[in-house]
């Protein structure tokens, strides 16, 4: 698929580099704010944790898509990318829109 009329491999290599850093600077972020809680008293140390679980949530899923994004980066250099990794079919190109680290075509995806 190198090379896809839409968007060419350049523009989604950089559309992705750029989310990795969005999302680097967003868990950094979130792993601030979980080490600035310092609360000794009970009501706000449990208000903190309800938010904290969140947060937690929030960096996990980021650290997931993290995981994704640096492997659609591998996919590109070694010249994979937009092929789907099960059945070897292209990714359609709306699909690589939307979900731009996807490696699975429509028909594959779970």
């Amino acid at each position: 698929m190198q090379g896809s009329p839409t968007t060419p491999i350049p523009a989604r290599k950089a559309q992705l580099v750029k989310r990795l850093q969005e999302l680097g600077a967003r868990l950094e972020a979130i792993e601030e704010e979980l080490d600035s809680h310092q609360n000794r008293d009970w009501e706000d140390l449990a208000t903190e944790r309800e938010g904290d679980e969140v947060l937690e949530a929030t960096g996990n899923a980021g650290k997931a898509e993290i995981t994704q994004i640096r492997a659609a980066l591998k996919r590109i250099e070694d010249g994979s990318y937009g092929d789907c990794v099960r059945c070897g079919e292209p990714i359609a190109e709306a699909r690589l829109d939307a979900l731009p680290w996807t490696p699975l075509c429509r028909r594959c995806a779970p």
